[in-house]
């Protein structure tokens, strides 16, 4: 399966980064002098990646001035205006039209990682999986995490095995989103991941590398020591 779409979650107002995102959208805020969003832009061109949906709300004319319609990257990026943030889930169906119907990867802006998004190539998806996510050991401010994952890679709740976090990472089949049984419009991924897990559906791999869920700014301070 090759990959030419992406979505890169956007448009979250950041407001436990403030003040410095009252002026600044949260994907727009540096890390050693270049954007978060941009790192994603350039790790996914570099990966084969051609059409990136990016969903944009809070401060979202500043998004679209800094990146425009994404040649400097070797890119074509297309705008998701959403009203206001329609959480994750909401975000996938509202850009439906964009998306389309096949398999892309989906990538939190406000994360920072060392992953080779070229491994998104690799992920094998169909009837028997719905998607692929990437997981991180849990980091101080998220002790417990979000997931586990079973010895043959499918993702489990947390109980029997040791729990880990959710990267912001994946690769998914858009119709596990379409078809979740709910109208609501504001929707977070997690209900559906639950709810994929329920069928055996979903699978995952962990990656070792540098990660950071850039939250706060203590912990964009801490990133730009490390990075």
């Amino acid at each position: 399966m090759t990959l030419k779409k992406a979505m890169i979650l956007a448009a979250g107002k950041g407001e436990r980064m403030r003040p410095l995102t009252l002026t600044t959208p949260k994907p727009l805020v540096e890390v050693n002098g270049k954007a978060l969003i941009v790192y994603h832009l350039e790790k996914l061109a570099a990966a084969g990646f051609s059409d990136v949906v990016i969903n944009i709300s809070w401060l979202g004319e500043k998004i679209e001035a800094a990146l425009g319609n994404g040649k400097q990257f070797g890119l074509n990026i297309i705008y998701s205006r959403e009203p206001e943030p329609l959480e994750t889930a909401g975000a996938i169906r509202f850009a439906r039209e964009l998306l389309g119907e096949g398999a892309f990867a989906l990538v939190n802006a406000d994360v920072y990682s060392e992953l080779d998004y070229s491994v998104f190539q690799q992920c094998e998806l169909g009837e028997q999986c719905w998607g692929q996510l990437f997981f991180v050991a849990n980091p101080e401010h998220k002790k417990n995490g979000d997931f586990a994952l079973s010895d043959s890679g499918l993702v489990t709740e947390k109980g029997a095995h040791s729990g880990l976090t959710f990267s912001g990472l994946s690769v998914l089949q858009p119709a596990m989103v379409y078809n979740f049984p709910s109208n609501e419009e504001h929707l977070a991924l997690r209900k559906i991941f639950e709810w994929a897990i329920t069928q055996e559906k979903l699978r995952g791999e962990r990656f070792e590398g540098l990660w950071s869920d850039v939250g706060t700014l203590a912990r964009l301070k801490e990133l730009e020591r490390v990075a």
